[in-house]
């Protein structure tokens, strides 16, 4: 197959498992259930290693930190945004929420998930106290679901870098008052939506 085919039945894979992603969320709204039925739709997209070559979807170079982001896919209104993600080892990020569902799973690599609560009452929007509750490895044929208010970080691990495929309900740049959280210092900041922008091509 070459690279035509493949940019080809990927399109119609993305646009085909988005169409059933939004008919799930349109019958079962924006619930843990809904999002368990969305990961077993990605789970099967992700197994189609083939339709996202490292080639095509390369991490930052030279073994450099932070991410390479490709949207393959956005629906109108910024909705059902399909973004692959990649990544070398040894990223992580800060622990944050996303104001909207996510739903990541693998192509390639393995991402350690860690999933926090909050232990105070959210009262003081600049500060908080949290602690780990649960820790999820995303790798091939296993994946994460978080609601709107659930808060995460990640961290790759292994020797391969990893190739993702992350699933928000409202494309990030288009997310408001996002934040990150220092679960060591307690303090709470924003997000730039700028930050959030793809940093790399797209599929259109």
């Amino acid at each position: 197959m070459n690279q035509m085919d493949v940019k080809a039945a990927r399109s119609a894979a993305v646009a085909a498992t988005v169409s059933r992603i939004r008919e799930i969320e349109g019958r079962m709204g924006v619930t843990r259930p809904a999002l368990e039925a969305i990961r077993e739709e990605l789970l099967a997209l992700a197994a189609q290693e083939h339709l996202f070559p490292s080639n095509e979807f390369p991490p930052p170079a030279n073994g450099e930190k932070g991410s390479n982001r490709y949207l393959l896919r956005e629906e109108d209104n910024n909705r059902f945004a399909l973004y692959l993600n990649a990544l070398n080892p040894g990223n992580e990020t800060k622990p944050h929420d996303h104001t909207t569902w996510a739903v990541v799973v693998a192509v390639d690599g393995q991402e350690l998930n860690k999933v926090y609560e909050r232990l105070d009452d959210g009262s003081d929007p600049e500060r908080c106290e949290m602690r780990v509750k649960e820790e999820v490895m995303v790798e091939p044929g296993r994946g994460i679901c978080l609601m709107p208010e659930d808060i995460h970080s990640i961290h790759t691990t292994g020797t391969r870098p990893t190739r993702h495929l992350h699933m928000y309900g409202l494309a990030l740049e288009k997310l408001e008052g996002r934040r990150a959280f220092d679960d060591k210092t307690g303090q709470v900041s924003y997000y730039n939506k700028n930050f959030m922008k793809p940093t790399a091509g797209a599929d259109k």
